[in-house]
């Protein structure tokens, strides 16, 4: 059973949303456009987009650290001033500039302003910086641009304290964490321990919500007879097991798994591709 649209899937009464990595609904879509963004919060989609710091106050709606593979920019994003970012358009898949502007934070707060939000809708905002780049004048234009907006957004990372900082002058905001960084994948594959590996995080970002996984760690835990969404689960945390780039045939025996232990959401990259791909088989 479905929400049509790569919204979520419904399986033995238990509903997993396929999000909108990098706020993709459909293979091939430009990343972080306002169209789709916009589209998501509309029809109840989890959607997430990426934040970077630039040289000006705030944050950029971006992945990279550069410029060149993305947007019709050059050089590193942290160079770049706000002026320069506004005279920029996205690219797509194959390299070509479109008619899709850069966003900045305050870009996307005033998108959700002023579009309509269904109540089950939410934004993640993956923050790719440390909390040592921020500055106080980003928390500032962060909390300014999210503050009207919070109960719609959550605020991710994998550095605990820099999601910390900036949730902390948002407090009506969720947060999520990602424990999966700095080799933490490799040492866990060879200790496995798993069940440190959900102490520490939880002791890591105690007020996460959604923690974010790395799908194949997931799926190494389980094949260990280990249930690393169980564990979370227990201690009152929602799982989201990230990334599924293809809606492929050879990727259903992963995702059948992922439902099967009761992920809560699944990030990919074709969400209506990937559901097409499931409804064959559910």
């Amino acid at each position: 059973m479905s929400d049509r649209g790569g919204i979520a899937i419904e399986r033995e009464g238990h509903r997993t949303w396929l999000k909108w990595h990098r706020g993709h609904r459909f293979a091939g879509d430009i990343s972080f456009t306002r169209r789709r963004i916009a589209e998501g919060m509309l029809l109840g989609a989890s959607v997430e987009i990426d934040l970077v710091r630039f040289r000006g106050e705030g944050f950029a709606v971006l992945h990279d650290e550069s410029l060149d593979r993305a947007t019709t920019g050059t050089g590193r994003v942290l160079d770049a001033s706000e002026e320069y970012l506004r005279g920029l358009q996205l690219r797509d898949q194959a390299g070509l500039p479109t008619d899709h502007p850069v966003m900045l934070i305050g870009d996307l707060g005033q998108l959700l302003l002023a579009g309509e939000c269904h109540e089950n809708a939410v934004l993640q905002l993956d923050l790719k910086e440390e909390s040592t780049s921020i500055r106080d004048v980003d928390i500032t234009a962060f909390t300014s641009a999210m503050s009207p907006v919070a109960r719609s957004v959550i605020l991710s990372g994998g550095d605990a304290r820099a999601v910390e900082r900036l949730s902390r002058a948002v407090p009506d905001m969720l947060v999520g964490y990602d424990p999966c960084y700095d080799g933490a994948i490799e040492r866990l594959m060879e200790s496995r321990d798993f069940g440190g590996f959900v102490e520490t995080a939880l002791a890591a970002s105690p007020r996460a919500k959604m923690i974010y996984l790395d799908h194949e760690l997931v799926l190494f835990a389980d094949a260990a007879g280990y249930d690393l969404i169980g564990a979370f689960h227990r201690i009152g945390r929602r799982v989201d097991a990230y990334t599924i780039t293809a809606a492929v045939p050879e990727v259903l025996p992963k995702i059948l798994r992922l439902l099967a232990l009761k992920a809560d959401q699944i990030t990919t990259d074709d969400p209506v591709g990937l559901e097409a791909l499931l409804l064959k088989h559910l």
